[in-house]
């Protein structure tokens, strides 16, 4: 049996899989493995992929592909993420060098899968569709030592047509509010300044639980409760499942950053009908509304995507109304891309490229001009920054606000893991530049 001593690991698409990779990285080390940053160097390489967009899979594959025609000494490989949900056997039939797969309900699994693949020499295939076995979080070994990632639901319900989630991570499953509340607990007494909760849908926390009487605003209030000084952040949510209780909470819990992610996708009544959003751009405009009612300094990000099958060129001016009208602080916006297995799929993609393009110019473009225009409105504000490394240069200390702002500052690298007041003096680009009160 083929001895392995050290691993690689590659990392494709959101946080929840930055999260995975970093529990797989903990059980290969209580394995005996030690991690490697060069590829090169590695007896065991694993690709954590993401589904979501065409572009995401078109790089794994083509890295795969180029790893199949190395000349090197042959290593372990294996595919574990959305992309091995989604394709299954099929990346053994593309990629015969590809020695295992493992699905993202199955991480658990990863050691008795390496067995199985070093004692039989066969490819094996670990895809569950549904999330069952509780991850030990406890063994991640976290890159960041002062920000960590705590997941406290996986799956998703929803079911937008455009998107492969609820078919890769399966339907929602809420963890436990004690073991969340233990996890976060051991993180603050190992001095990590700033939490983010991680869920596809963190606002559907508890709901497939009711037994526990812990919905998520309730599991902000316990972490709150905690000691010592913490900042919470969670991502992402679905704008029919934001309440009013939620808002309250963001206005009441210290611990709480006043930024909520706040997905609108797009501004036209038909595409989110046709999308299965949920809600009227109506019932969303109400909402953002309210919360900025309750929470005044609450800055606001979403997603958009333009080139949806059929879009007109009238609905993508409702899309680009919407973001003149709701002045997000951050946006991330995409053109559209069909997703096999998903509903959309039956539609034809009809917009062309070009035209997508156009679209996503115009619109980022509109949203450069708002968010700077909201950055020159804190410039001379003091604000909560978690320094949290060195710049690239090595001339400043990189910083991040509670409201999702990027911040450099002069200072010392003792600073480095600390919340400091820090003055708002200028900004380039997306970057402010400020001093430590």
């Amino acid at each position: 049996m083929k001895k392995l001593k050290t691993f690689f690991v590659r990392t494709y698409g959101c946080q929840m899989n930055e999260l995975d990779s970093e529990v797989m990285a903990g059980i290969l080390h209580q394995r005996g493995l030690i991690q490697t940053q060069d590829e090169d160097l590695a007896d065991l390489l694993i690709f954590n992929t993401c589904s979501i967009r065409d572009l995401s899979e078109r790089k794994v594959m083509g890295k795969l592909g180029q790893l199949g025609r190395s000349k090197k000494n042959p290593r372990i490989i294996g595919v574990t993420g959305c992309m091995a949900n989604a394709k299954k056997e099929a990346l053994f039939r593309k990629l015969p060098h590809v020695n295992f797969v493992l699905g993202t309900n199955n991480i658990h699994d990863l050691n008795s899968v390496l067995d199985e693949v070093l004692i039989s020499e066969e490819q094996t295939l670990r895809t569950e569709d549904q999330f069952t076995q509780e991850l030990d979080y406890s063994v991640a070994k976290r890159e960041d030592k002062h920000k960590a990632y705590v997941s406290i639901i996986r799956g998703c319900d929803k079911y937008c047509t455009y998107c492969v989630v609820p078919y890769t991570r399966g339907p929602e499953v809420s963890r436990t509010p004690e073991s969340i509340v233990e996890e976060c607990a051991q993180l603050i007494d190992k001095g990590y300044q700033e939490i983010s909760l991680l869920g596809q849908n963190v606002n559907s926390y508890g709901k497939d639980h009711p037994e526990w009487g812990c919905l998520f605003h309730d599991l902000l209030y316990r972490l709150d409760n905690l000691p010592g000084k913490k900042r919470i952040r969670f991502l992402t949510s679905h704008p029919v499942d934001i309440t009013l209780q939620l808002m309250e909470a963001l206005r009441d819990l210290p611990s709480l950053c006043e930024h909520v992610h706040f997905p609108l996708q797009a501004g036209s009544n038909r595409i989110l009908k046709k999308m299965h959003r949920m809600y009227s751009k109506e019932a969303y405009f109400e909402k953002v509304e309210l919360i900025r009612e309750i929470v005044p300094e609450i800055a606001l990000g979403t997603d958009i995507i333009v080139g949806f099958p059929t879009e007109t060129e009238e609905e993508f001016a409702e899309t680009f109304a919407a973001m003149e009208k709701v002045r997000y602080s951050n946006a991330f916006i995409y053109t559209y891309s069909p997703r096999k297995g998903t509903p959309a799929m039956r539609w034809a993609d009809d917009i062309p490229e070009e035209v997508k393009d156009d679209r996503h110019q115009r619109l980022f473009s509109l949203h450069q001009k708002i968010s700077s225009e909201l950055m020159g409105e804190m410039l001379g504000q003091t604000v909560e920054v978690l320094v949290e490394k060195e710049s690239k240069d090595g001339n400043y200390l990189r910083g991040l606000t509670r409201c999702w702002r990027h911040v450099l500052i002069k200072g010392d690298k003792n600073l480095i893991g600390t919340l400091q007041q820090v003055t708002l003096h200028s900004y380039s680009h997306q970057t402010f530049l400020g001093e430590i009160l």
